[in-house]
């Protein structure tokens, strides 16, 4: 039996952040410390209540090297489940700290941001590894086997993805709402089903962006097997009606060549799924999430619409 790591959380307080918990006890693994600047983290008990506790990142900071240099309930990973734009930063703690960190997506916001951190892995020796759970999903394996076995043949599949999850008015007032710290719509919702895309139908050749607005946006993917039509919406007035006349607020439909592909289940246990591959040395890196990464700034940054 491998020995018990040890884990520190950034985000605790986060809507994500209850998954990254139990995966780490679904491994049998321990949370030594957390960090959120809000204190409302009663959730933690259920899973690791001796875990310390900070709402400052310095003292977080402090902690782990303190931990590291006194040897005992050294930090192996860090989870890190905080907002999009604190990514960067916190992935430098925890490397800083000599742990690997494993972050929720995106990874960072722009390319030029994963390159420097692919750098800060060479120096420390550290892994940066990061949460592409839809890539553990079995309907989505099935499919992507499916695909490679008729990669040969040059077969172009016609795909449409329409993702739409209603939010109120306290999203505009939230880091979400802000492109500088999001990165926008397509970031928030959507990078998630372009880094599956395109682990199944290859890289993109070509990116048009048809609509972009704060609450929703649509455009098309050219990738190596597949053409991608897009729509991405946070308002509900964009609700099919059968959704809304049901008092249903998210409606998400995948369509290949004209038919269904349904893959609404199977979603409870895939962070722990992600977590068990990271801890025996097989899980996704840099270089995995590079592709949805620059898909979604390109789109943000996309000027003929």
């Amino acid at each position: 039996m491998e020995a018990q790591k040890n884990f520190a959380l950034i985000g605790a307080a986060g809507y994500i952040a209850p998954r990254h918990m139990k995966a780490i006890k679904e491994t049998g693994n321990r949370l030594v410390a957390a960090l959120d600047p809000f204190d409302s983290v009663g959730i933690i008990d259920g899973y690791f209540p001796d875990a310390s506790f900070f709402t400052e990142p310095e003292r977080f900071d402090r902690h782990m090297d303190k931990l590291r240099r006194s040897g005992k309930d050294v930090i192996d990973y860090v989870s890190i489940c905080s907002p999009n734009y604190l990514h960067d930063a916190h992935i430098r703690i925890a490397l800083r700290n000599q742990a690997h960190a494993i972050c929720e997506k995106p990874l960072v916001l722009n390319p030029w941001n994963a390159e420097a951190l692919a750098e800060l892995e060479k120096e420390t020796g550290k892994r940066i590894f990061t949460i592409l759970q839809l890539r553990h999903h079995p309907s989505i394996i099935r499919l992507k086997e499916k695909v490679e076995k008729e990669k040969s043949s040059g077969r172009m599949y016609d795909v449409d993805l329409n993702y739409i999850t209603a939010r109120g008015m306290w999203y505009f007032r939230s880091w979400k709402g802000k492109l500088e710290k999001s990165g926008g719509i397509a970031t928030n919702i959507g990078i998630h089903f372009f880094d599956m895309l395109t682990w199944i139908f290859g890289k993109p050749t070509v990116n048009t962006v048809h609509q972009y607005e704060a609450d929703r946006a649509a455009g098309f993917l050219q990738l190596e097997h597949a053409r991608v039509n897009w729509f991405l919406s946070i308002n509900a007035e964009t609700l099919p009606n059968e959704v809304k006349q049901k008092g249903n607020s998210t409606y998400r439909s995948l369509m290949i060549d004209g038919e269904e592909f349904e893959f609404s289940g199977g979603f409870t246990d895939l962070h722990t799924v992600s977590y068990e591959n990271i801890l025996c040395g097989k899980g996704y890196g840099i270089a995995d999430t590079m592709p949805s990464i620059q898909i979604v700034h390109d789109i943000r940054n996309f000027s003929n619409i």
